[in-house]
């Protein structure tokens, strides 16, 4: 049975790591728990239903469970990744938005899709330092293949 928790908004990771940890130290059942990021302030939760209310009881930031059964199917949704295409390459120019480095520009030395990172290397550094990036914190500048660059000129 997947039923859903009321928590207080912002505070569903430190919900979600408490009763995990507390169905685990008390045997309980109590098998998954999932927040999407889009719904705030709620939790799904998997488990015996009285099993998640014993495992609740006393949870700071809980503000109430949601007795009615969830389908899978309604939730199903938030269950599944979406594909995002990524739209930076090899030699493209990004502007890091966020971190140490934020605001500095570099070249991109190599695409991680698995892991959604870049390495770059940092335009204005004197020695160049390859650096690993989130691919969430860059944003492109110049895309090497439309701006026609080959690389830098060597004169």
């Amino acid at each position: 049975m997947i039923v859903t928790l009321r928590t207080t908004v912002g505070r569903e990771n430190a919900v979600i790591e408490t009763l995990s940890n507390r169905a685990r130290n008390m045997g309980t059942d109590v098998r998954a728990v999932f927040h999407p990021e889009e719904l705030k302030g709620y939790l799904f939760v998997e488990g015996n239903i009285e099993s998640i209310e014993k495992t609740a009881a006393g949870i700071p930031h809980i503000r109430g469970i949601i007795r009615k059964e969830v389908a899978l199917a309604d939730i199903k949704r938030f269950l599944e990744t979406k594909r995002t295409e990524i739209k930076i390459n090899k030699g493209d120019i990004v502007e890091v938005m966020g971190g140490p480095f934020k605001n500095e520009r570099g070249r991109v030395t190599r695409v991680d899709e698995s892991k959604e990172e870049v390495t770059i290397e940092m335009l204005e550094a004197a020695i160049p330092i390859p650096i690993s990036v989130p691919l969430d914190s860059v944003r492109l500048i110049e895309s090497f293949e439309k701006g026609g660059k080959s690389g830098e000129s060597k004169s």
